[in-house]
């Protein structure tokens, strides 16, 4: 087994607070960082037509138990930690990297709006991710990857009003949706396990994009 157990039992802190000098001193076991996700470039020009469509993405919520650099397997009702492997950066960041990437990738349709820009956006995106761990059907078998995230894209009514009308609270508008992605992996190991999270992610920002796109127009 790969899975190193979350909670770890009282008996073990109170062994190592006895262990000698020498022994506190010891190499820790080597961890292998990794990352997932499209890789976040600079920005493209916007060239002689700027895009259409602009959108201000608020910060990504994470569960606590996945937001940090921890790689989670869950067994059944069992969570545990996979040993030996951390992400590079938070999983929270390494997300939101791969989500604004998607939408650079697709700069002639959408900008995305720096958070600090001045101004009210005319579109705004939230993403929560609600599901993102190897999940197992027994132990020791190969896990599928599962990513979950709600996204909920509210309009403003400046946009809705297309500044040619009067500007009524009404016309606001918010749609949402709820992402699913399952991404097998190849086999129970390490490797085989962050391609597959990567494979999810880039899968799963992907629709959220192009659903963000369509559900403006």
């Amino acid at each position: 087994m790969i899975l190193r157990p979350v909670l770890q039992l009282a008996a073990v802190a109170a062994a190592a607070a006895a262990l000698s000098g020498c022994s506190l001193l010891s190499t820790p076991d080597p961890v292998q960082n990794y990352r997932f996700g499209l890789p976040l470039d600079a920005p493209s020009a916007e060239g002689d037509t700027p895009a259409p469509l602009s959108v201000s993405i608020r910060r990504i919520e994470f569960p606590e138990a996945t937001g940090d650099d921890r790689i989670l397997g869950v067994t059944g009702t069992e969570t545990a930690y996979i040993g030996g492997a951390r992400w590079v950066s938070p999983a929270a960041t390494l997300f939101d990297d791969s989500l604004k990437a998607a939408f650079a990738n697709r700069a002639d349709q959408i900008r995305v709006l720096g958070r600090r820009e001045p101004g009210t956006p005319p579109l705004v995106l939230q993403v929560s991710v609600t599901t993102f761990e190897a999940r197992y059907s027994a132990p020791g078998a190969t896990p599928d990857v599962v990513i979950t995230a709600r996204a909920q894209l509210r309009s403003t009514p400046e946009r809705r009003a297309g500044g040619n009308a009067a500007i009524r609270p009404e016309t606001a508008r918010s749609v949402e949706r709820v992402f699913t992605v399952t991404q097998p992996a190849t086999e129970n190991r390490v490797a085989a396990i962050v391609a597959a999270f990567d494979t999810a992610t880039r899968d799963i920002n992907t629709q959220i994009a192009d659903w963000t796109i369509q559900s403006s127009k």
